[in-house]
């Protein structure tokens, strides 16, 4: 199969994929619409908490009430676009790069580290993979294997 030709999927596969795509397009726009709506929502208290060796730079961010609302607005309205691109399957390469920015960035700011305790309480007892590195594994999963141009937007705009 040359580079041009498109990725042969078993139905299964396909499946699989795009219902790997849709929960993780669900959680990025899930989570950036219930930033939106919660009233007075700021990622201050979420960086403020930052721990590891950007814990300097993420605190420092906090300092400018400029930064921090463009950093909040960065948050919202890209989950939201993220997530939507992501279930539509439309960009999807750059939907995934997108995603992949933020979920390493959340990582830095919490990385899961052997005795680091954070204000929030944690889901539960990480050692180095938490969820974001289990999202970050599975986007990577969805770039290596793309299902829009099958199920999805970018289908209308791909000459197979």
């Amino acid at each position: 199969m040359s580079k041009t030709d498109p990725i042969v999927y078993s139905r299964f596969q396909l499946v699989f994929l795009v219902l790997l795509r849709f929960a993780i397009g669900w959680y990025f726009l899930y989570e950036g619409v219930a930033k939106l709506l919660s009233h007075g929502w700021s990622s201050y208290a979420y960086l403020i908490d930052s721990q590891g060796i950007f814990e300097d730079l993420f605190k420092l961010l906090t300092q400018n009430p400029t930064v921090m609302l463009l950093i909040d607005y960065i948050n919202i309205f890209g989950l939201i676009l993220i997530g939507l691109l992501i279930i539509l399957g439309l960009f999807e390469k750059i939907s995934y790069i997108g995603a992949l920015l933020l979920l390493i960035m959340y990582y830095l700011s919490h990385p899961a580290l052997i005795d680091t305790n954070y204000m929030l309480p944690a889901e539960g007892s990480y050692l180095w993979i938490n969820k974001n590195v289990v999202m970050i594994f599975s986007l990577l999963v969805l770039y290596v294997f793309p299902t829009a141009k099958r199920v999805g937007i970018e289908r209308i705009f791909c000459k197979n």
